[in-house]
């Protein structure tokens, strides 16, 4: 008797996980996103955050960027990259991703804005900047989709 339920509750949870996404892979190097970009000729969507101070971010990373939508929408259309300054020293990264941050800030977000989002061709030109936006994952696709032409 416990195996048949056993079975069906299985089968009923079959439909959910085929649909769920493997989580996006977010680069954490400036120079590997834009390499990676050429060679797939994808732009790069470069996200900086405060991820234990700055609540926009938190909320960004939340709503948007962990969602299997999607994770499922940057799958083939955008090289990911993350830059997080986190201000509590527990969180902090090591001394070498410390330092690809800052590269990639002084490159992409001297004003220090947080969330900032660039999104760069293919060849390192800003197509846009962005911030925290409500909606979720379905209107930051809405967002990105104009600028990334027919994909």
């Amino acid at each position: 008797m416990r195996l048949p339920i056993i079975a069906a509750l299985a089968l009923a949870a079959a439909p959910a996980l085929a649909q769920t996404a493997p989580p996006a892979a977010w680069l954490t190097s400036l120079p590997a996103a834009l390499a990676e970009a050429q060679a797939t000729q994808r732009p790069v969507l470069a996200v900086f955050s405060g991820s234990d101070w700055c609540k926009p971010c938190m909320m960004l990373k939340q709503e948007v960027f962990d969602q299997a939508e999607f994770g499922q929408f940057a799958q083939n259309r955008l090289v990911l990259a993350r830059f997080d300054f986190p201000r509590n020293k527990r969180n902090r990264p090591p001394a070498a991703q410390t330092q690809l941050n800052e590269q990639a800030a002084a490159q992409l977000n001297k004003a220090g804005e947080f969330p900032l989002v660039v999104l760069l061709s293919p060849a390192g030109r800003v197509l846009a900047r962005s911030y925290y936006r409500p909606g979720g994952a379905a209107a930051y696709e809405a967002y990105l989709r104009p600028y990334l032409g027919a994909q």
